[in-house]
């Protein structure tokens, strides 16, 4: 059922976001104390808030109007946040050259995170440093945060 949810407010902002320099970075409509429907969006030089607010009354309507979902739920715009998660090729392929932090399934060379600089994504395989690793191993990847 949400991942219904999630594909059509998909659709939707995919279309709304069609003619701006805005980026849909992931939906996600989850159960937490109460329903949320969130949606991250991202553009070059960072979003501001002016966007998020802009893009959810525009969302609010639609949604209302087509009843995409029943009953009550809190959206939330907003940006991905400075640790996002990759998930979509262009995710990969817009943070080439940058580090980031994977958790893997599997340990690879004894090492169930690997932190180190995204070199390439062939679709099936993530290279970080020297190391590829497959895909299917890969639980989570995040752009890495020094602090």
């Amino acid at each position: 059922m949400s991942r219904v949810i999630e594909d059509t407010v998909e659709e939707i902002v995919e279309g709304l976001l069609s003619d701006t320099e805005l980026e849909l970075v992931a939906v996600e409509y989850i159960r937490e104390k109460d329903w949320y429907l969130r949606v991250f969006i991202d553009k070059e030089g960072g979003i501001e808030i002016d966007d998020c607010q802009e893009l959810s009354s525009k969302l609010e309507k639609i949604l209302d109007e087509k009843d995409v979902i029943k009953g009550s739920y809190i959206l939330e715009v907003s940006s991905p946040g400075l640790d996002r998660e990759l998930k979509k090729p262009k995710d990969f392929q817009r943070e080439k050259g940058k580090a980031v932090d994977a958790k893997l399934f599997a340990p690879v060379d004894g090492n169930k995170i690997v932190t180190g600089v995204l070199n390439d994504f062939d679709g099936e395989n993530v290279t970080i440093d020297d190391l590829v690793i497959p895909m299917e191993n890969i639980a989570q990847i995040r752009l890495h945060i020094d602090f």
